[in-house]
């Protein structure tokens, strides 16, 4: 069992939801993304989702493309990020995913690149870019490892294909809540309810929800049918603020300030 199914394991037991936070490595450095992990979880935030930069990102909108482009002018690279988050993970309670592009993980190899997450003490990988037709290696070896795949279900995808991608995936299951890119919303979809509704009653594993999840409201939606709300446009924002002047501490709290918001709804 991996952490990832720990923590849900439990929460279910207590009915509870899960908050998840995405954050940027490297943005604007790693210490910043270190020092956030530690107030995060101090916080009370249940998972933290990672980015790794990419120079051609996968349905990323504006502010997360921008966050990518700020941490790899800066230069950041996928052994610092590891190292960065080996120094953090042992500390926290809460497991870290890594975001990060199938083609990053070719390029390092397969077995190369488990090896250094479970040393870095990342519990699993969202990979935005694999498709469930040539997912089959990569699952097993992370199965094999207890290191979570977590795969992506869409409004468009179709349902049959949705069920496999759910038989292909360990740890959750990203719903993303819109057929579009990353960005925040005044508004979700009208049928994300009963689209979320119908795939939990389709699989047994944790169902997230993502894209667009900005507002206390949007938890209240989700609540009754998602087991965890993910959230990164709206933070990565407040991070981005730091460029504009404001300083890393009062952008830190910012940051904390809305996820405190955020977990308050979900957990009420």
């Amino acid at each position: 069992m991996s952490r990832i199914d720990e923590l849900f394991q439990k929460l279910r037991s207590s009915k509870q939801k899960a908050f998840m936070p995405f954050i940027t490595a490297g943005d604007p450095d790693l210490d910043f993304t270190a020092d956030l992990l530690r107030q995060l979880d101090a916080s009370g935030c249940h998972l933290a989702e990672v980015g790794i930069p990419y120079s051609d990102p996968i349905a990323d909108g504006p502010v997360i493309q921008a966050s990518y482009t700020r941490a790899l002018n800066a230069g950041t690279k996928l052994d610092a990020i590891l190292a960065t988050l080996k120094s953090v993970t042992g500390e926290i309670e809460m497991p870290v995913v890594t975001m990060i592009s199938y083609a990053i993980i070719y390029r390092v190899g397969l077995d190369t690149f488990l090896e250094k997450a479970i040393d870095a003490g990342v519990a699993g990988a969202i990979v935005p870019d694999m498709p469930v037709d040539e997912s089959a290696e990569f699952a097993a070896k992370c199965k094999e490892r207890d290191f979570s795949l977590i795969q992506l279900v869409t409004p468009t995808t179709p349902r049959e294909r949705a069920l496999r991608i759910a038989e292909n995936s360990t740890g959750f299951i990203y719903y993303v809540s819109i057929a579009g890119i990353t960005g925040e919303r005044t508004a979700l979809p009208d049928d994300l309810v009963d689209n979320v509704s119908w795939l939990r009653g389709q699989t047994d594993l944790p169902i997230c929800v993502g894209f667009g999840i900005s507002q206390p409201e949007h938890a209240e939606v989700l609540k009754p049918v998602a087991d965890g709300m993910i959230v990164g446009s709206a933070i990565v924002r407040r991070i981005a603020a730091i460029e504009e002047g404001t300083s890393k501490e009062d952008a830190s709290a910012d940051v904390t300030s809305f996820c405190k918001q955020m977990l308050a709804v979900i957990s009420s």
